[in-house]
């Protein structure tokens, strides 16, 4: 009896002592052969309500979240974070029996450092089940914000005090705010869902691979990349800086040059010419503008807008490949969804089409959204209950495992939006026609009240997406499929690739681009070319999408964006 190449994919899953794929080996434990904590982190304190530490003496450390005293002095008690959990543990100080009592209470308070040594016992007021009797307390780092000049004791002019702030305050303090509880409960999912993104990959036998962040392509970003140079010197307040520029050549009395030398001009000129690829750009002078020829890589370089070209190059000889990095794009946007410096997922797979794509899409999304519920709980019902996060968020992620996910094309999605114009069920801002590109309060309406659930749209007029998809049988869609979800709309944008070469080089002549500044892309068709297909999904905005938070902002620990580069 034969199997089939799926029975055999099935019966691998079932095989595995871990329930699921692992196509490249179940890696070996964690093991502290050397490395120990000299503390106890308060997430394995807090958990079962501190039944595995009860009546034990142990050592803590962190910050303080409040402190206040009470019994007229005597009594000096700690909420300590130390950022393992969304949780504090109460320290409990006496100044009769604590050794340190005296340094701490003159700590100055919220943010204050300690390393606290004493008896997990029951709690003995209201709000947790287990308290921390201090026996020693170290004053670690006080808090100096008693004045300007940061030489006095105290908590005024601390910018993460005891109140409440805004999300905003929070920002313009970016190297404090992940001492407040919204920044690190998006910073611990944030670290979960990178987590779920390398296992997820990692056990279907995909490779990651480090695609460059400078790349000489300019076939990415046109206007939006931010190009890199030394030639401005490494001295910013320098005020003698002089940019190169091509000049023009020299010009030379044709009647002062020999014949003999003009005919070995003319052979050298030859020689040269026959050394260039036709299929290569040739480097351009043009008088007056930069000449890149002094600079440090000899060309203009730029950050990249994504590794995804790159990552191709690897896809066709490692099959299943993904990248995983920051990417840059300088568009002038100040909304609550963009960012110039933002983290891009993108995976390729070689012997696939769009529908491979899709249904690995939909698994690894699905798989983060499970990820988060099973691993993330705690932070999660923070946010669900947090007046910066979202009711029902944990509701809306059970509705994303729960269902599959819709799928209709471009033109089919047109048709369902201009029929809910018609029939009066919604006004847009923007009218639904056939070849724009959707606006989120297109794609949201699809997934937030048409569906209810995950949709993804597939065959993408061809004029409004990259010249690498590949061309429908159509000639005006190309196969293209973005993933959209509640709440952000689109989060993942994929396609599959045009491996052939005839077709890709028609779409650049279509689309005005210059075949030779992407002739190591054509190579990947002109030798031994494959079907394969790949998509991107923005890690803030999958952030977003799994903390119910809005703004981009707050999901990323320092934002660039327009204006704004601190830190």
């Amino acid at each position: 009896m034969t199997t089939s190449t799926d029975e055999l994919a099935d019966n691998l899953a079932r095989s595995c002592t871990t329930g699921g794929v692992m196509l490249n080996g179940v890696p070996p434990p964690v093991e502290n052969n050397l490395y120990r904590r000299h503390r106890v982190r308060v997430k394995e304190v807090m958990t079962n309500e501190g039944a595995e530490h009860l009546n034990k003496t142990i050592t803590v450390a962190g910050w303080a979240r409040t402190t206040r005293n009470a019994d007229k002095g005597k009594l000096l008690f700690v909420e300590l974070n130390d950022g393992s959990t969304g949780d504090s543990i109460q320290c409990v100080l006496d100044a009769e029996k604590t050794e340190g009592f005296d340094e701490c209470k003159n700590s100055g308070g919220t943010g204050a450092s300690f390393q606290m040594v004493g008896t997990l016992i029951p709690s003995q007021g209201a709000g947790q089940a287990v308290e921390l009797a201090v026996t020693t307390g170290k004053l670690l780092g006080a808090v100096y914000g008693g004045n300007i000049e940061g030489t006095e004791i105290g908590g005024k002019l601390y910018a993460m005090s005891k109140k409440a702030h805004t999300l905003e305050h929070m920002r313009e303090h970016a190297h404090l705010r992940p001492r407040g509880r919204v920044h690190a409960a998006a910073m611990r999912i944030r670290h979960s869902m990178a987590y779920a993104t390398h296992t997820f990959f990692h056990n279907h036998g995909f490779l990651y691979i480090h695609t460059p962040i400078l790349t000489g392509a300019d076939c990415e970003g046109a206007g939006e990349q931010f190009g890199v140079t030394t030639l401005l010197g490494s001295d910013h307040l320098a005020t003698d800086v002089i940019v190169p520029v091509n000049e023009p050549p020299p010009v030379e009395d044709p009647s002062s040059i020999s014949k003999s030398e003009q005919k070995r001009r003319a052979k050298n000129a030859a020689k040269e010419k026959a050394k260039i690829d036709p299929n290569k750009p040739v480097h351009e002078t043009v008088v007056g503008a930069v000449d890149y020829s002094k600079d440090f890589f000899g060309k203009r370089v730029n950050l990249t807008v994504s590794g995804q070209l790159n990552v191709e190059t690897h896809a066709c000889a490692l099959s299943d490949v993904y990248t995983f990095g920051p990417t840059f794009r300088a568009e002038n946007s100040h909304t609550g969804r963009h960012l110039a410096e933002f983290w891009m997922i993108e995976p390729e797979i070689c012997f696939a089409d769009l529908a491979d794509d899709i249904n690995l899409a939909e698994d690894y999304l699905k798989y983060c959204v499970k990820f988060a519920l099973e691993n993330c709980s705690e932070d999660l019902e923070f946010f669900e209950n947090s007046p910066h996060g979202e009711v029902g968020l944990r509701d809306r992620l059970k509705n994303v495992l729960d269902n599959p996910f819709k799928r209709l094309t471009y033109t089919e999605a047109i048709e369902v939006l201009q029929k809910a114009v018609k029939d009066g069920d919604v006004e847009f801002v923007e009218e639904p026609v056939w070849g724009m590109d959707l606006p989120s309060e297109h794609e949201r309406y699809l997934c937030e009240k048409v569906y209810k659930k995950p949709v993804v749209l597939t065959d993408y007029p061809k004029d409004i997406k990259a010249f690498y998809m590949k061309l429908n049988d159509d000639g005006k869609t190309v196969a293209a499929a973005d993933v959209l979800v509640p709440k952000i709309g689109e989060i993942i944008g994929g396609s599959q690739r045009e491996h052939r070469m005839d077709v890709l080089i028609k779409r650049c002549e279509e689309m005005n681009l210059d075949m030779k500044q992407v002739w190591w892309y054509l190579d990947l068709r002109r030798y031994g070319t494959v079907p394969h297909a790949g998509f991107g999904l923005g890690f803030e905005r999958l952030i977003l999408f799994i903390t119910g938070l809005d703004n981009i902002r707050d999901v990323i620990p320092f934002p660039r964006y327009p204006q704004n580069a601190a830190f």
